[in-house]
């Protein structure tokens, strides 16, 4: 009977469609192939390279999407890599100070916000508006007809 080992962590596991190679390889690898061999026929021809120095132009020109597809690091792609690099360098401040989220303060202005409110409505209350009796009704719709 044939023994194939199981692996443990399921999460690395990915689904291989055709030729034992993931979608996201499948993508690149023929990405890379329709860049680099028509580049490789247009620098062999009409720009006089020999077949060796186009060949090692259609690599490095193809060398980035094979990168994308087989590179990959604690689960991220190189694509995302990339991106927190530059976020790192470029984008994001050099310094980053330390700030706290005060519960005092936001403890102060609910307590603050709460006594605005108890006063508008003490307001309220002290000077109520009347309430519209049936006989101020009767006048309003008498005055109408």
């Amino acid at each position: 009977m044939a023994y194939v080992p199981v692996p443990k962590d399921l999460t690395a596991v990915k689904t291989k469609v055709l030729f034992n190679l993931t979608k996201r390889q499948l993508v690149c690898f023929s990405g890379g192939a329709l860049v680099g061999v028509p580049l490789f026929f247009l620098l062999k021809g009409p720009a006089g390279l020999s077949a060796g120095g186009a060949s090692l132009c259609m690599v490095l020109v193809m060398l980035p999407f094979f990168l994308m597809a087989v590179y990959e690091k604690n689960g991220l792609p190189l694509e995302k890599i990339v991106r927190n690099i530059v976020r790192v360098l470029f984008l994001r401040p050099k310094r980053r100070p330390y700030q706290t989220d005060n519960y005092y303060a936001v403890l102060a202005r609910q307590a603050q916000l709460d006594r605005e409110v108890y006063r508008i409505v003490r307001q309220k209350k002290a000077h109520p508006r009347r309430a519209p009796t049936d006989r101020s009704r009767r006048r309003k719709s008498e005055a109408k007809r």
